[in-house]
């Protein structure tokens, strides 16, 4: 790899690529974002092999210390958050049935009945919260609600939800 060799990253490529894709998508359950990781992570190792340093740890080590950053730092991107935050609920969920090929729907969880049982407000920032990955902030920002409107409502959403599904 140091001598920028095009056998040498094939054959890199050819026998780590399924396990640094398989670190890769422990972190992002989105299959092409996955992908797409993992061709940033290759050309990374390529392009940064001089970095490496055999008396730091392995040459393995490295490549996945790589990938997980390039994974966490795609989950934390801008355009990361703005995908989450374009989804409702119905769509949140139906996506992450076909990420995993479960055939259970909102309803059968029982959230969307106990969502409803709760107040418009609590309900919006739960949404908002959970379902679309907004901070507090955010919502207090983007929807012009005071923060500590926003705070005392995730609370009190929680603490109803907690006694619709009688959690302690």
């Amino acid at each position: 790899m140091k001598a920028r060799q095009a056998d040498a990253f094939s054959y890199l490529y050819d026998n780590y690529s399924a396990a640094i894709y398989g670190a890769i998508s422990r972190i992002v359950n989105d299959v092409d974002v996955a992908q797409e990781v993992l061709q940033d992570a290759f050309m990374k190792f390529w392009d940064k092999i001089e970095q490496y340093d055999s008396s730091k740890g392995r040459f393995f080590t490295w490549m996945v210390n790589i990938s997980r950053n390039l994974a966490i730092d795609k989950l934390r991107s801008k355009e990361m958050k703005k995908v989450g935050k374009t989804d409702n609920i119905e769509t949140y969920v139906s996506g992450i049935e076909r990420n995993n090929l479960s055939h259970l729907n909102i309803d059968g969880i029982g959230l969307k009945e106990t969502l409803t049982s709760l107040r418009n407000e609590e309900k919006f920032i739960l949404e908002m919260v959970y379902f679309k990955g907004y901070t507090q902030s955010e919502i207090s920002e983007e929807f012009d609600i005071p923060l500590g409107t926003v705070k005392t409502r995730l609370r009190m959403g929680l603490k109803n939800m907690r006694k619709v599904l009688q959690v302690v």
